[in-house]
């Protein structure tokens, strides 16, 4: 008995009871690997579907929007500024009135009022100093954003100019790639048009290679020609010797009739009426004769 499949088995039920006791996972290894194939060819799809000059106006975008709530903080913080900047007036002006009470309530012998108009003076007091350390933490906070959003000003404006030239160098790029591609015939659309030029011509080459070929079976009688219109090679050789023997013999008959004089010519011009010479008739008996085939 054949002790692999036996292994097998008992590796398995290993691999089970590893898996039931908690000590291992069923095929993470694969799943790991699956897990890399996929991002690789979601990464390689997303390269091939990115476009440099979207992404950059893309960030020039989230640049803006970053700049727009930088100068909303700004706006805020000089709004709470301006807030305690008021009530820092009122407080003021709250303070100089009770003081003013004080005085006057002290002149007319007054001076439990003059001490309570100063005791109240005093607790605005207090609040006056706590706005005033608010309103120049808010100064500071104020002065930082503003600051920050002049910075953040100039790069955005340095990175849309540096934007634009990229985006003008890449397009600059893409169509000198384009127009080599074009020329070389590297390229898609010129891919597919070199391909149909070269099986036009190659079918074309086998069309004439086939018609050769049955021109030439058929002058050499290896195919039969049903409409007769095509002779051999034998055939064409006999009907040139049949026509040149033809022009011998009309060639002969002319010399004859110029022979035999005017009434021989005449009667042969037109059209043969009459009896004519019988030295003209007479054929000379050397002469052979040929029907044409």
């Amino acid at each position: 008995m054949d002790a692999g499949p036996v292994l097998w088995v008992l590796s398995q039920t290993c691999e089970l009871e590893s898996v039931r006791r908690g000590r291992a996972k069923p095929m993470s290894g694969v799943m790991k690997r699956m897990g890399m194939i996929f991002r690789a060819k979601a990464n390689k799809a997303l390269d091939r579907a990115e476009d440099p000059r979207e992404t950059l106006d893309y960030s020039y975008q989230k640049q803006l929007e970053l700049l727009q709530k930088v100068r909303r903080g700004v706006a805020d913080v000089a709004t709470s500024r301006k807030r305690l900047e008021l009530q820092l007036n009122q407080l003021q002006s709250q303070s100089s009135k009770l003081e003013d009470q004080g005085r006057k309530a002290l002149a007319l012998g007054r001076e439990d009022l003059a001490r309570e108009a100063l005791s109240r003076r005093a607790a605005l007091q207090q609040q006056v100093t706590d706005l005033e350390t608010q309103h120049a933490t808010l100064q500071g906070e104020e002065e930082k954003l503003t600051l920050a959003a002049q910075r953040l000003q100039a790069k955005v404006d340095a990175f849309r100019t540096k934007k634009e030239t990229i985006k003008a160098t890449y397009t600059a790029a893409q169509a000198q790639t384009r127009i080599g591609e074009a020329f070389s015939g590297i390229s898609e659309e010129m891919g597919d048009v070199g391909l149909a030029i070269q099986r036009a011509e190659d079918k074309t080459a086998q069309l004439q290679a086939r018609a050769g070929a049955i021109d030439e079976l058929l002058a050499s009688g290896a195919l039969d020609d049903p409409s007769g219109t095509h002779k051999d090679d034998l055939q064409a050789e006999l009907d040139r010797l049949s026509g040149g023997t033809d022009v011998e013999l009309e060639l002969q008959r002319m010399k004859a009739e110029l022979a035999g004089g005017p009434s021989a010519g005449q009667q042969a011009i037109e059209g043969g009426t009459g009896q004519a010479d019988p030295r003209t008739q007479q054929q000379p008996q050397d002469t052979p004769r040929f029907d044409k085939q």
